[in-house]
Order: C-alpha cells, then structure tokens, then sequence
C-alpha cells in the first residue's frame, strides 16, 4: 500500500491570540494526526498613528491579515483565546471587539471558530494552566520540533492556542465526545497533565 493510502490526511488549524492594544499573535499548525509542524507564525502590530488616526483600523488591519491567511493556508478550523473575565471592562470590551474581527472572517470563509480559556491553553500545552509566557514558549518549540524559540510571545501564544484545539479535537475523537448542534465553539475538554520531565503528547513533524 502506497503511502499516501497509509497516512491520513493532513489537518490545518489556524490559532489567533487577540490583543486589546498589543500585537495579535497569529499561526497555522498542520498535523497528520501523528505529528505537527507551524507553517506560518507571526504578530501584527500596528502602528499608534494608524490606531489614532482611525478607531477601526487595528481592526481593519487583523481582519485583513485573517483573510489572507485563511485563503492563503485554507486551514479547517480556527482556534481563539477566549477573553479573560477578570480583565477590566475597557480591555474585554476591546477584546471583544477583535474576537467579532475573528469570528467575521472565519464565518466570510465558511470555516468554524473554537474559545479556549487562557488556563485550558496553558494546561493543554505546557501542563499547568498557571504556565508563564516563557515557559509557554518552550513547550511550544518542543512541540512543534523547531529549531528555536518562537517570538515574539504573541506568536507563541496563537500557536498554543491551534495546539490546544488540536488536543481537544484528540479528546473528541477519542472519547467520542458530543458536539453541540449548530454550536461554532467547542466546550472545555479536560486536558491530561504531563508528569514530571513528560511532554503532552503531541510529536513534531519529521
């Protein structure tokens, strides 16, 4: 049997990780259901002067670049950061806002969004849900098999988040989960927790 006949097909995830004022960290992860590698990673920042020159055009700009790259890497899902119920109410409502950025693109394109927690993310990646941004960082990079660390933390951040969705869609399959009907975002899976010296397990790509 050939190896194409062997291998399942390939899945893409695209992880956003929204940014009330900051850089919105953005990757795409492919896994064959054995292994992953990132195929793009990266923050957009934008500059003061556009932001106060217009109210929109951070958002303009994050719906522009989420467009590209769904069309760009056609991923199957995408997987966001859900927002943090204990930020002020300025920074969740500007959170929001980016979110419904997300949410319009991802919808534009026909492809369904999935909220993870910040504590589910960090749990799921680096098995604690109070993990830090650097340790974060390097599971990430163990994770994904790259070469280096990925910066800036923003990037990090979104790949964590597509590697969390491609856990929970594990835990899914596996324990064959019910998936709410007509619902765009899945609920909170449990996520096993690494043992000492233990990654999650999730292989990189050759």
């Amino acid at each position: 049997m050939s190896d194409s006949h062997s291998r399942p097909a390939a899945i893409r995830i695209l992880g956003v990780d929204p940014a009330a004022a900051g850089p919105t960290g953005y990757a795409v992860i492919e896994s064959d259901g054995r292994r992953c590698r990132a195929l793009i990673y990266g923050a957009l920042k934008v500059s003061d002067k556009l932001r106060k020159g217009s109210a929109g055009a951070a958002l303009e700009a994050v719906h522009a670049l989420l467009c590209r790259l769904l069309r760009e890497y056609g991923p199957h899902s995408v997987a966001v950061e859900s927002v943090f119920s204990a930020l002020n109410v300025k920074t969740a409502l500007r959170l929001a806002e980016v979110r419904g950025v997300v949410l319009l693109a991802a919808a534009q394109h026909g492809v369904a969004v999935h909220s993870y927690a910040p504590r589910l993310i960090k749990a799921s990646v680096a098995g604690y849900g109070h993990a830090d941004k650097r340790q974060l960082q390097v599971m990430v990079r163990a994770l994904l098999g790259m070469s280096e660390i990925p910066e800036p933390a923003d990037a990090a951040d979104a790949l964590a988040v597509a590697l969390c969705h491609l856990q929970a869609q594990k835990f899914e399959r596996r324990f064959a989960l019910p998936r709410a009907e007509g619902s765009r975002s899945r609920p909170a899976l449990p996520v096993p927790r690494a043992g000492r010296g233990e990654a999650p397990a999730v292989r990189p790509w050759p």
